[in-house]
């Protein structure tokens, strides 16, 4: 009487919700079949019957769990579904990669140019890894036959389990639970039993399983009688990716090592810039980058030469800014190398027609000729630099590149996305890395050398010994202050000379008249600072019982029709 007071109350809601579907489940019959090897095969066969005209049915298997073990702890399991067969029907099932990214695997049957109606059969074939829970005194095979998300209702249910061969079988092992989720109560809806080798359940004639309703079979296994498939290093299996991650850095610092790194230099301290280097250049081989302060230390260098002088312009107003204005004095000389002559001809024109640039006028619009002049300067300094060096840093980009590519969708497929998303950054870090895969040849090390002494004396600088050097040449801080503004040293270096009594350079000039050495320091370096920020600035763009329960066990997801 329950059931038939059940199956009236929700008929209503069938009729509403359940049918929308359309079909219901004459007879579900599945057989499972326990291998020892730690798997087990299962064959689902469903007797539809379809009241309006649909291609197919869907099934769906749950494959994520959130597990409670025996010892109280949390598990996290992933089952996995293989070989799947639909024998005399077309179907689509999820690809492995699917599979590692998705909580469910979808089946889906039928043909989206064929409809069917009325009684149908389907056949459905899978094999299940990963499935078995492992305690200490028992192995347990705990699977819902019928799952609650099956949007139909099941009017019959038979199954049958078979164990492994050599399996003693025993009644009091064996549990079915059905009803509303969560029901721990075992089934009184089934006649059970033992035979033939296997465990068999049949619903009784008054059975009725709707959309939220489980059946499941729990059975207590003798401890050994299937094996647990371990993985042979369980580091490997959750954090393979890390290992796989810090081999690629090795490997990187392996060819660096051997390909891109500097021979070693002494750098005995020396008290001028090698001859015949710019500052520009300077600044380049002592650490392999076209920087922008590289390219601007080239203003010093023009006007201590004499060919140009800068102006320090207050700001005016209130909401005024300081500016800096580039004089033209000479025309550059012609002997001069072609990243020197492009920046000189991007301030002053091909005919150094403008005798004068505010620098200010540059913002949005010289940071093409900057760059420009950077792959110029990079391109001349390629003559103090190991060719073969060059080659294995092309190659080992590409390398970096594809290799990323290849482990970002590796990494998705056996560890899953947040393994494949921390590729990234390490790629990232690599090709940052990739421009000192560079090696120089034996002029550059000699170059290096001195450009290294030269550095390391404009730290370690003593007032009397920059007296000595004035004394000798007083235009010594003046010809030597662009190497130091290349290096990024500049204040260190200007502030040594500050107790000197030395005059500012002439060709720098500021409103308010005479300046000292501290003065012209601070104006000069925020005018620097001013100029490489606005000659590299660009135009902004704007973008967009056996303790179980009903449904507790795998086997989890449902189906429909579609």
């Amino acid at each position: 009487m329950l059931r038939t007071f059940l199956f009236i109350c929700f008929g209503v809601f069938f009729i509403s919700e359940g049918f929308a579907q359309d079909f219901e489940v004459n007879h579900a019959k599945i057989d499972v079949f326990i291998n020892a090897e730690g798997y087990f095969d299962v064959v689902e066969n469903y007797d539809i019957t379809f009241t309006s005209a649909k291609h197919g049915i869907y099934r769906t298997i749950q494959t994520n769990y959130d597990l409670e073990t025996a010892e109280g702890k949390r598990e996290n399991r992933k089952i996995k579904i293989r070989n799947v067969e639909v024998p005399g029907h077309k179907f689509n099932a999820d690809f492995d990669f699917v599979q590692k990214l998705s909580d469910f695997y979808d089946i889906k049957i039928g043909d989206k140019n064929v409809t069917v109606t009325g009684e149908q059969h389907y056949e459905i074939k899978y094999r299940v890894y990963n499935a078995f829970l492992f305690e200490s005194d028992k192995t347990l095979f705990y699977w819902n036959i019928k799952s609650s998300q099956w949007q139909a209702p099941f009017k019959k249910v038979s199954f049958t389990i078979h164990p492994p061969e050599n399996v003693g079988l025993n009644a009091d092992d064996f549990f079915v639970y059905s009803g509303w989720t969560g029901t721990t109560d075992e089934s009184k809806e089934f006649d059970v039993r033992v035979e033939n080798g296997a465990y068999s359940a049949e619903s009784r004639s008054d059975f009725i399983s709707t959309p939220g309703m489980s059946v499941t079979a729990l059975l207590n296994l003798p401890p050994g009688s299937v094996k647990e498939i371990k993985p042979f290093w369980p580091f490997w299996t959750d954090y393979g990716w890390s290992m796989i991650l810090g081999a690629l850095v090795f490997v990187f610092y392996f060819i660096w090592n051997k390909y891109g790194k500097d021979d070693r230099v002494v750098a005995a301290i020396t008290y001028f810039p090698p001859d015949g280097i710019d500052p520009a250049m300077a600044g380049f081989l002592i650490d392999d980058k076209p920087d922008t302060h590289d390219l601007i230390s080239l203003i010093p260098y023009w006007g201590s030469r004499g060919l140009i002088m800068v102006q320090e312009i207050p700001k005016s107003g209130w909401f005024g800014k300081a500016d800096t204005k580039l004089l033209l004095l000479k025309p550059l000389p012609e002997d001069v190398t072609g990243y020197e002559e492009k920046l000189f001809k991007g301030l002053f024109g091909n005919a150094q027609s403008n005798k004068e640039v505010l620098v200010s006028s540059l913002k949005n619009s010289f940071y093409t000729t900057m760059n420009s002049a950077k792959s110029q300067l990079k391109k001349k300094a390629q003559t103090y630099y190991d060719p073969k060096a060059r080659r294995v840093k092309n190659f080992t980009t590409l390398g970096i590149v594809f290799a990323g590519m290849g482990l970002f969708f590796w990494f998705l497929l056996n560890w899953g996305v947040l393994a494949a998303i921390l590729v990234i950054p390490v790629e990232i870090f690599l090709l940052i890395m990739t421009p000192h895969l560079v090696k120089k040849n034996s002029k550059g090390n000699e170059l290096l050398s001195e450009l290294k002494g030269f550095k390391q004396f404009i730290k370690v600088a003593e007032e009397n010994k920059l007296k000595m050097l004035l004394k000798e040449d007083p235009t010594y801080f003046e010809t030597t202050m662009a190497y130091a503004l290349a290096f990024g040293m500049f204040e260190q270096w200007a502030k040594k000379f500050d107790a000197l009594n030395l005059e500012p350079p002439t060709w720098y000039s500021s409103p308010g008249g005479m300046m000292t050495m501290s003065h012209f320091s601070k104006s000069f370096s925020g005018a620097m600072s001013s100029a490489q920020s606005t000659m590299v600035s660009s135009p902004s763009s704007s973008s967009s019982g056996g303790g179980g329960s009903s449904g507790g066990g795998f086997g989890g997801g449902g189906g429909g029709s579609w």
